[in-house]
């Protein structure tokens, strides 16, 4: 089976059982190689664990070796809203094709994601009928509260992680998304990284692993 988004699949050692599946979203202008770095730590712990790595759906504006979820050269918050809600579509169409290819409910899977990748993990880990097992963003935001609180159909919990220096995505962002998140009745726990900019540190690449292992409740 071909998925609709182009994949860096890196499967369980040993063809062992997939029991869980790991979605992992790249940044404005990366791509699946990219975050599929973080699986090289985490895949020594998670055991019977599927990661996945798509790349965007369309190559980036600034950077044509790279991908994009959504375009950024017009600034418009309308425009921008409809071109995150048409990649929802092709993100949910990719998970049910997970989903059926791994025969993997929703409660085993966990959504994550960098920067604009966190953005979309968001927004569909959040209007998706089911819950999943959990969300993960790294140095991201919440694209449009007022949209978001309007179709949001579940409560997975979040975890969100930024820099204290994050010279992209400010990290007012992250209290701006916790704020919304508990007024919408969402566990979220959040971690700001000292002397951290936009990037993912081995800080925060490891607190991500745990939170996966304590959703999971894995040892």
């Amino acid at each position: 089976m071909t998925f609709c988004l182009e994949t860096k699949i890196i499967e369980p050692d040993n063809g062992e059982k997939i029991d869980n599946v790991v979605i992992l979203l790249h940044g404005y202008g990366g791509d699946g190689q990219d975050i599929s770095m973080l699986t090289l730590n985490w895949k020594r712990f998670l055991k019977n664990t599927l990661f996945l790595c798509p790349n965007g759906p369309q190559r980036c504006a600034i950077n044509p070796t790279g991908y994009q979820w959504f375009d950024l050269t017009i600034n418009d918050e309308k425009y921008i809203l409809n071109e995150v809600k048409k990649t929802e579509q092709i993100l949910n169409k990719f998970i049910d094709e997970v989903k059926k290819k791994y025969d993997t409910p929703s409660n085993k899977i966990i959504l994550s994601g960098f920067s604009q990748g966190c953005m979309m993990a968001i927004n569909v880990g959040l209007t998706n009928i089911e819950r999943f097992n959990c969300i993960i963003g790294f140095s991201g935001k919440i694209i449009d509260k007022t949209d978001l609180e309007h179709r949001k159909k579940n409560s997975t919990n979040i975890l969100l992680i930024h820099g204290d220096i994050d010279e992209v995505v400010p990290v007012s962002n992250i209290l701006e998304a916790k704020d919304f998140l508990i007024r919408n009745n969402i566990e979220v726990n959040t971690q700001i990284v000292k002397n951290c900019g936009h990037n993912i540190p081995v800080e925060a690449s490891s607190l991500a692993l745990q939170f996966i292992k304590k959703n999971l409740s894995l040892k």
